[in-house]
């Protein structure tokens, strides 16, 4: 195993910086999936399961969530609530039992709704409700894209090194090109976040800057998608 005395953003710096990084880059059709991001999370000073990394988050989702209904593609938000007996939460609401605990987010909770800030569309975007990391298990995530025949999928919410990590290893698995926009996902240390920028960037996934997502998204109009590099 390697030493370092380095910290977790500057080794992901390095990673990020590393012009011989081949990339899996963009494909020809995209879904944003947005995970989590409901007040449980984003409620910073209010909840201590709170977290945030760039500030301007939200209003970056927003802006992408834009940019994907103009082309007609699609956008999926995900978050989690459980039963008032957390009996759906499996072993993964067994660790410790708080007003804080991930079992404890209940139906009807203000932990489990969306983040007043979001500009979710519930006519045309789709919601789903999931009880564990990945937004792939079981939902009806993959059906989705199937059927709307993409080939990429664009990661935003939290956290970096839960959920995020979890759907796209499962992205991977799947086919799937995955594009993380950096600022677009947060995470309750920087340690974690960066270490798991660094893991995602090194195996399962593109960071990006979410500019650089606007570029593609403006730059990819139908007439073009059929051209697109892979």
């Amino acid at each position: 195993m390697e030493m370092s005395s380095k910290t977790a953003r500057e080794i992901y710096a390095e990673v990020k910086s590393n012009p011989a990084r081949k990339k899996f880059g963009f494909g020809k059709k995209a879904a944003l999936i947005n995970i989590d991001p409901q007040k449980a999370y984003t409620c910073v000073g209010e909840f201590k399961t709170a977290y945030e990394t760039d500030p301007r988050q939200l209003e970056y989702i927003n802006e992408l969530a834009k940019k994907f209904r103009a082309k007609g593609w699609p956008v999926v938000w995900t978050h989690v609530a459980y039963m008032q007996d957390a009996s759906d939460a499996g072993i993964w609401g067994t660790r410790t039992d708080t007003e804080d605990s991930l079992q404890n987010i209940k139906f009807g909770s203000r932990r489990s709704e969306f983040d007043d800030r979001l500009e979710i569309d519930r006519v045309k975007d789709v919601i789903y409700l999931k009880k564990m990391p990945s937004a792939f298990f079981e939902t009806q995530l993959q059906s989705l894209l199937v059927w709307h025949q993409v080939d990429t999928v664009i990661l935003t919410g939290g956290s970096t090194s839960g959920c995020i990590r979890a759907t796209a290893v499962d992205a991977l698995s799947r086919g799937y090109r995955t594009i993380v926009p950096e600022e677009c996902v947060a995470d309750k240390h920087e340690s974690y976040h960066f270490a798991n920028l660094t893991d995602l960037l090194l195996k399962y996934a593109d960071v990006e800057d979410v500019s650089s997502v606007y570029q593609w998204l403006d730059g990819s109009t139908p007439e073009e998608l059929s051209v697109i590099a892979d």
